[in-house]
């Protein structure tokens, strides 16, 4: 599998991983100088949603956070929390596809432009799909078990999410000896684990691979991610005051329903905190989300031909009647009164 040098030297790989990493480590926003030793980044880098970062910053970052948990298995903690909304655009475009394989392919396809250290390649013979996992042959032995369980996790977590239950009649095979906590794999991995292997590689059963993604619109979601991405180029890139950083971040989140705790951890800030900053810019958090929420609600009445169901349904609410209470109290009319009311503007 050939890696281009480009990717150690040229900043394409997104700041959000190694947020994910310092989110993981329990760090704060007075620790994060922690992760950056050698790295030439400082603590506003990370901090920045615009942030592009090198390959050679991302295998020091992975390293130094190695270091500060002190176990070995951090990757499997790290990995854990890989799943395919952490992954932008790319995992937008999971949550579209139409069934398991059309969703290994596109992250197969798309997995370079976001981390570009790893790639994987897929492969099918009469009884299996197979993923194989490759990482930069730069990246140090230190950390090749984590980049290889953090990778494999989080295609463990596409594979749920299009399946809705966890894949225990796979096969993993890993090219590494059993390292000394491989009694903690099995509480991460749902399936048999075979160690020293020839490659590592996750085998799903073949009939599996047309299993229909229960969740995806491909239309729909195809609109949500373009309405997000137009809503987020609205949002000034200089402009790093608190509101702002919260409405990046439920517009980032494919059903934009992030609880205030999650947004907070994501800030490396406590909830209080996040709160007395909103307040100081005469705002709440639940004003931020129902803000975010009512814009794109009506942009799709407006701009589309949705019904209230399925737009209830791409932002999150899994019962149409509480989104449309929402909606009255946003605007003091249903939505389809809305649409109705609008539908010549």
């Amino acid at each position: 599998m050939d890696f281009s040098e480009l990717s150690l030297s040229t900043p394409s790989i997104p700041i959000g991983y190694s947020r994910l990493v310092a989110r993981t480590l329990g760090l704060v926003e007075k620790s994060l100088h922690l992760l950056l030793p050698n790295t030439h980044l400082h603590t506003s880098d990370l901090l920045r949603d615009d942030t592009s970062i090198t390959g050679a910053q991302q295998i020091r970052i992975l390293s130094n956070a190695l270091d500060i948990s002190g176990n070995e298995a951090f990757g499997l903690y790290f990995g854990q929390n890989l799943i395919p909304s952490t992954h932008g655009p790319l995992g937008f475009l999971v949550h579209s596809s139409s069934n398991l394989i059309d969703a290994m392919e596109a992250f197969t396809n798309f997995l370079p432009l976001r981390m570009n250290l790893t790639k994987m390649d897929i492969s099918t013979s009469p009884d299996w799909l197979e993923c194989h996992f490759h990482a930069h042959p730069q990246i140090e032995e230190k950390i090749y078990r984590l980049v290889i369980e953090a990778l494999s996790l989080g295609v463990f977590a596409i594979t749920e999410f299009i399946l809705g239950r966890p894949l225990t009649e796979g096969q993993l095979q890993l090219n590494y000896p059993a390292p000394n906590y491989q009694a903690q794999y099995h509480q991460f991995y749902p399936c048999p684990i075979h160690f020293s292997a020839n490659s590592n590689s996750l085998r799903i059963p073949i009939g599996l691979i047309h299993t229909k993604n229960a969740s995806a619109e491909h239309n729909n979601y195809e609109y949500a991610l373009s309405q997000c991405k137009n809503l987020l180029d609205q949002l000034h890139v200089g402009h790093q005051d608190t509101k702002t950083k919260v409405r990046k971040l439920l517009l980032s989140h494919p059903n934009h329903q992030l609880s205030e705790d999650a947004v907070a951890a994501t800030m490396f800030i406590s909830k209080r905190t996040l709160a007395r900053r909103l307040n100081s810019e005469n705002t709440g958090f639940r004003e931020v989300r129902d803000d975010v929420l009512s814009s794109l609600a009506t942009a799709y009445l407006l701009d589309t031909q949705l019904s209230v169901d399925a737009i209830a349904s791409l932002l999150n609410y899994h019962d149409s009647s509480n989104f449309r209470r929402a909606f009255k109290r946003w605007h003091g009319i249903p939505p389809e009164q809305y649409r109705e009311k609008n539908k010549n503007r």
